[in-house]
């Protein structure tokens, strides 16, 4: 067995996602299990190249995890022969032009969503990659939850009948800064840093339902800023510009009605942070991020409605856990493997730029709903190239 090393770019890894879920769960776990197989049999080890605006967070963060390189130079960066691929978690703001220099540079680009702050943006981001013959993808590592694989199993499985329509549930409570920390970085509630919650999650919600239910047709969408006001990291107050939370209703092919509520100012009342209930002739599935719950039509009670007794039904334990059947990786990294074999083994790897643009193109179809007050028809992305 012969191993090489393959040198990766990350740009953005000081902040919290691109820490702890990019380098630390999926860059160094990969090499701690001995790199990734690819076809015949070779394993590929990464070497991370730090990159960012401060040098003291890079000099602290190498030195926490025995890394001997760091620049607060894009260019430097780029121009290391030996680093194929460039990954970026940036600010949405500060994507579109490193992205770029990496295309000119002829690196492989992994980027997170959005794309960026545009459907503009992200296709043109997708047509310089087409050109230049690059390997592209962005990050949907939420299709790789272990919640969200057991749904597509039981979709895949025929499970629910003819699905009828998917509910989902996300969010929590962000602090506003003053007397507690928030758990956010403060720019996600500033519209002119490229903050909001529709182009943070409407991405997300887009590559979710058409991988698992069908194409998005139509948006019906309220984005609305709740908070007024929020305190940065500094515990100075500032105006919270950008949406935070955005109630949509998304058609798919096929006639499924999908509705998703997405909020930064929400008291969790569920089991996950995120859940889906997706609801079927056959069968019903409420799924969150680790656990799914089922419900087969010849075990569904027949509840009447009467509001003047108490309830007879103990209505949660009448659903059934699906079962593991196999064990689950990390998410992040599991999507790193399958675009470093991309990239080393020409592996598939359907996650690439244009699907990143479709996301965003289902954002601005979101705020323009939430803008104009009505239901937006979605063309072909094609048009919009």
């Amino acid at each position: 067995m012969t191993t090489r090393t393959l040198g990766v770019i990350m740009n953005g890894v000081t902040g919290r996602m691109g820490h702890n879920q990019h380098l630390v769960r999926s860059v160094l776990a990969i090499n701690e299990q001995g790199g990734v197989a690819l076809g015949d049999g070779e394993r590929v080890l990464l070497r991370p190249v730090l990159v960012g605006r401060n040098s003291a967070k890079l000099r602290a963060l190498a030195q926490t995890y025995g890394l001997e390189e760091w620049t607060t130079s894009l260019g430097e960066a780029l121009d290391d022969p030996g680093a194929e691929i460039y990954f970026d978690a940036q600010t949405t703001q500060a994507r579109v032009p490193a992205v770029t220099k990496a295309i000119e540079a002829g690196k492989h680009v992994y980027v997170e969503k959005p794309t960026a702050e545009s459907l503009h943006g992200a296709t043109e981001l997708a047509g310089l990659a087409r050109t230049a013959g690059v390997k592209n993808g962005v990050v949907q590592d939420k299709l790789f939850l272990p919640g969200l694989l057991k749904l597509k199993r039981l979709v895949d499985g025929g499970f629910f009948g003819r699905i009828l329509s998917v509910r989902g549930e996300f969010g929590y409570w962000v602090f506003e800064g003053d007397w507690q920390a928030a758990q956010r970085p403060s720019w996600n509630y500033r519209s002119e840093d490229g903050g909001g919650i529709v182009l943070d999650m409407f991405p997300h919600w887009t590559y979710v339902l058409e991988s698992l239910f069908g194409r998005v047709d139509a948006v019906t969408a309220r984005a609305v800023t709740h908070i007024a006001e929020r305190s940065d990291e500094d515990g100075k107050p500032y105006d919270s510009t950008a949406d935070d939370a955005a109630y949509g209703i998304f058609e798919l092919d096929g006639g499924i009605v999908a509705q998703i509520n997405s909020s930064w100012c929400v008291r969790v009342n569920r089991d996950e942070l995120l859940e889906f209930q997706v609801d079927g002739t056959h069968g019903s599935a409420v799924a969150g991020l680790r656990n799914c719950r089922v419900q087969h039509r010849g075990m569904t009670p027949k509840p009447v409605w009467n509001p003047d007794v108490p309830a007879e039904h103990g209505f949660r334990g009448q659903w059934h856990e699906v079962p593991d059947n196999v064990d689950f990786d990390n998410a992040f990294k599991t999507q790193w493997e399958m675009f470093i074999r991309h990239v080393a083994d020409d592996a598939p790897f359907p996650h690439d730029f244009a699907a990143g643009a479709r996301g965003v193109y289902v954002a601005e179809a979101g705020l323009r709903s939430s803008a104009e007050g009505r239901r937006i028809e979605l063309e072909p992305l094609d048009d919009h190239s």
